[in-house]
């Protein structure tokens, strides 16, 4: 049977991960600090710890695995990445992480272990534009990320690669473009703007207003959790390292993305623009790169995923209530 460590997997990302290999007949271990909030996990085994220490990781890593997935980060959405107010913790705990994971995976001779990097590795001066934002892969390099969670990222991709040329591991890298979809944070802070459009819409009456950080024009693109996983494991079982994007390119603004929660909803509500942490000005996955090399693009509309996110955090509001 094969086997495969999911670290991470109490997180959004990771939970969902280890469903998916399971289906694949996969005996699953996951680790993380915590149990998925929203749901047992399918996972096998799972140990509840704390990947900062090396103890730990020995601990998760006490055999071969087959495939390695480190999603394990400290992270959330803009409000807790862009204030400045994390940035050491951020630093700090998922640099540990990285550090920790590859040393015990060289140590075991595990070869092949996928890494999630973020596309906020991607320079800020590429991104002042929001209608025509540069995210190709290599223009990575001057790098200038607009926060310290994205030189984090960077750090431990260049980690990962050193990992790969001087002790044979066969890392696998992909820059995540905003991945959603249900059982993901949806309030406290560290959710991400497709959740925190759906929380603000589900809990608003018809007709009233909802907040909008900035003037709403800034510009993302937005991958349900379903096309993510598919390019994952398209890209850790291929023969390619990356860094390679792993997203839509399906731009919308942000006022798009509260007209879909709207829509999603069947409400009419108002746009209130307030200050708040914005990140770069326009941002889009370019997938010229990961079609080329493994023929692997999104095939779902970015409004199907918002439908099944809203439904999913409209029942936890109403649950909530």
């Amino acid at each position: 049977m094969r086997k495969a460590l999911v670290c991470g997997a109490g997180g959004f990302i990771g939970s969902h991960m280890v469903k998916r290999i399971k289906k694949e007949g996969f005996w699953v271990r996951g680790v993380d600090l915590k149990f998925p909030e929203f749901g047992e996990t399918d996972a096998d085994d799972f140990i509840k710890g704390d990947l900062r220490d090396p103890y730990v990781c020995r601990q998760a890593v006490d055999r071969r695995f087959d495939e390695v997935y480190q999603f394990a980060a400290d992270m959330g959405g803009a409000g807790y990445v862009f204030t400045g107010e994390n940035d050491a913790e951020i630093m700090h705990n998922s640099g540990l992480i990285n550090l920790n994971i590859l040393d015990t995976c060289r140590n075991r001779n595990i070869k092949r272990v996928f890494y999630s990097s973020s596309a906020c590795i991607y320079p800020e001066y590429n991104q002042m534009d929001p209608d025509n934002p540069n995210c190709e892969e290599s223009s990575a390099y001057p790098a200038n990320p607009d926060s310290d969670y994205g030189w984090e990222k960077l750090f431990s991709e260049r980690l990962y690669l050193a990992y790969c040329r001087n002790f044979g591991m066969e890392v696998r890298i992909a820059r995540y473009h905003n991945i959603f979809g249900p059982e993901g944070t949806w309030s406290g802070g560290k959710e991400k703007a497709p959740a925190a459009m759906c929380r603000k819409v589900a809990m608003a009456e018809d007709g009233a207003e909802i907040e909008i950080w900035g003037d709403g024009k800034q510009t993302r693109s937005f991958l349900y959790i379903d096309e993510c996983l598919e390019g994952t494991l398209k890209l850790t079982r291929s023969a390619w390292t990356g860094p390679v994007n792993i997203g839509s390119d399906e731009m919308v603004t942000i006022n798009q993305l509260a007209d879909m929660a709207m829509e999603a909803a069947g409400k009419t509500l108002q746009k209130k623009y307030i200050s708040g942490p914005l990140g770069v000005r326009g941002r889009n996955s370019d997938n010229r790169l990961i079609h080329e090399k493994l023929g692997w693009r999104p095939q779902k509309p970015l409004m199907d995923g918002m439908a099944k996110t809203y439904r999913w955090i409209e029942n936890q509001v109403k649950s909530n209530a």
